[in-house]
């Protein structure tokens, strides 16, 4: 009778055993689906023996950018050694809309108003003074005036008639587009070249008439106040020059300005 009450005693510890086993696999399954439900799935291991992480998303980068890693070539800045105006140059790669008049005049504005200005009107002052270029203008305090106001009007005139008033009736784009890339030869004839051909409002290219033109026509205004001269065409022809030349030369800085900034100043401009 003792041994059967054990044998008892045994099957229902076993019995029980078995229900609860059942039990923890049940709640086992449960918890393994709710895990499944709210992890993300593990991620695989990689041949290495390290997990494998998707990789971000990438982000689209244009073919020039993709075969340029100096993202910064040819990028044009407001001043020059942050001083000299540079509003009309436009940094490489870069496709602008056209200018409307008003936005042609207020370029022409800044180049002529610029605090900058009234210094190089200055030095080119101070140049023609020296070489008694207008020997009716004199010396000293009131011929430094006279030189002065007539080359800051020079300025003024050949600025609005190269920047606006031509551009407008030409269709042509007076802003300068910076190669950027290559040897010195090379974008030194680029710039230079920029005197004579342009872009139209299109994109097209044409003879740069807003440039030769416009100073032509500046040159000529000139001789309205101006002092009378016995031959009054060699002085318009050299103002024409003088101003054609000065605007060459803006041009090659304009086009190496970014090199010069990034090799001697570190961006610094």
């Amino acid at each position: 009778m003792v041994q059967s009450g054990l044998d008892g005693v045994s099957v229902t510890a076993k019995v029980v055993q078995a229900d609860v086993s059942r039990s923890d696999v049940a709640q086992g399954d449960s918890s393994q689906a709710d895990t499944q439900n709210q992890d993300p799935p593990p991620t695989a291991a990689s041949t290495d023996g390290k997990p494998s992480v998707p990789d971000a998303p990438k982000a689209q980068v244009s073919p020039s950018t993709a075969s340029n890693p100096d993202q910064d070539y040819g990028k044009q800045d407001k001043r020059i050694l942050g001083i000299i105006p540079n509003y009309s140059a436009v940094s490489a790669n870069t496709h602008l809309p056209p200018l409307n008049f008003k936005s042609e005049l207020w370029l022409a504005t800044q180049d002529t108003f610029d605090y900058s200005d009234f210094i190089f009107v200055g030095g080119l002052a101070g140049i023609d003074m020296a070489g008694k270029s207008q020997p009716s203008f004199g010396q000293g305090a009131e011929g430094f005036g006279k030189y002065y106001w007539h080359v800051f009007v020079d300025g003024a005139v050949e600025n609005y008639m190269t920047e606006a008033i031509i551009p407008v009736a030409t269709n042509e784009d007076p802003r300068y587009y910076t190669l950027g890339k290559g040897g010195f030869p090379r974008r030194t004839a680029y710039a230079l070249s920029q005197l004579f051909i342009t872009r139209t409002n299109s994109g097209k290219r044409t003879i740069n008439l807003s440039e030769l033109v416009g100073s032509g026509a500046a040159a000529g205004i000139g001789n309205a106040y101006y002092p009378a001269e016995a031959n009054p065409w060699v002085k318009t022809y050299q103002r024409w020059g003088t101003q054609v030349g000065l605007d060459g030369l803006f041009n090659v800085l304009k086009e190496f300005w970014p090199d010069i900034n990034r090799a001697v100043f570190r961006g610094k401009y």
